[in-house]
């Protein structure tokens, strides 16, 4: 698997940055975020380090499906309430211009009380 040896998340991956961890298994690692926009703020990342979503081809499909359908299971077991009342905000910045702060794919699930949410 690949890992670039500079890239921060790479490093929280291998345990040589510590994180306050959500999930892990082979595929996936997931930590809550270190400067939270939301009640329930955190980040799934691939163990591969895919630079952002632009670098995505077609053998990440089932991993990129792998997030999405646990981004639900786990914003609820973090404390985001059920839709359609609750619910949580998933976002993926990508490249500079996009917002992308650590260039290695992530996903960032937020939710809990509305005042946080912004654009």
């Amino acid at each position: 698997m690949s890992h670039d040896p500079n890239c921060i998340f790479c490093k929280i991956i291998e345990g040589k940055i510590p994180s306050r961890k959500v999930y892990e298994d082979e595929d996936l690692f997931g930590f809550h975020d270190i400067a939270p926009w939301a009640p329930v703020h955190f980040m799934l990342v691939p163990k591969k380090h895919i630079a952002s979503m632009a670098q995505l081809t077609p053998d990440d499909e089932a991993l990129m499906g792998k997030i999405m359908v646990l981004a639900p299971k786990l914003a609820l077991e973090q404390g985001c309430r059920p839709y359609p009342d609750g619910g949580y905000r998933v976002v993926v910045n990508t490249g500079t211009e996009g917002g992308q702060e650590v260039h290695h794919l992530h996903v960032h699930v937020m939710g809990g009380p509305r005042p946080w949410l912004r654009g």
